[in-house]
């Protein structure tokens, strides 16, 4: 006769508290971090005394870096890709505000480029960022 040490059955489920809790603490920093990404890029816009920008859930940001590399959603394109891109987004959220963000030392003509282009894909308002102005 076999003997048994201990007269309860085995318990096999696995506790999902602490799975939930590590969950909902991600959530909370991604949801924390993700709008602090679009300025993660290196770009210092002029200084101008204006009315401050409010983006929502529907804003698109393109930035122009100093040395002329246009990033849009986090990732350096060409503005050919820029212009194919802008198309998509336009498909798919036709509501989309704009923010071009450009560096101060960058020539006119390139921004004005990238402007032009985000016009062409439909887009008709598009706020240009800039620095607060120091008193």
């Amino acid at each position: 006769m076999a003997r048994h040490r201990f007269n309860h059955p085995p318990f096999d489920q696995i506790n999902l508290t602490p799975l939930i809790d590590t969950l909902f603490f991600l959530l909370i920093i991604f949801m924390l971090t993700a709008p602090l990404l679009e300025y993660s890029v290196d770009v210092h816009p002029p200084e101008y005394k204006a009315m401050e920008l409010k983006p929502n859930e529907n804003s698109k940001m393109v930035n122009i870096k100093k040395d002329g590399t246009i990033m849009f959603e986090n990732r350096a394109m060409s503005l050919p890709e820029l212009a194919e891109r802008l198309k998509a987004v336009k498909r798919a959220s036709p509501k989309s505000d704009f923010f071009l963000r450009a560096d101060g030392d960058l020539k006119y003509r390139q921004v004005v480029s990238v402007l032009r282009d985000i016009k062409k894909a439909g887009f008709n308002e598009i706020s240009l960022v800039t620095a607060a102005e120091d008193k």
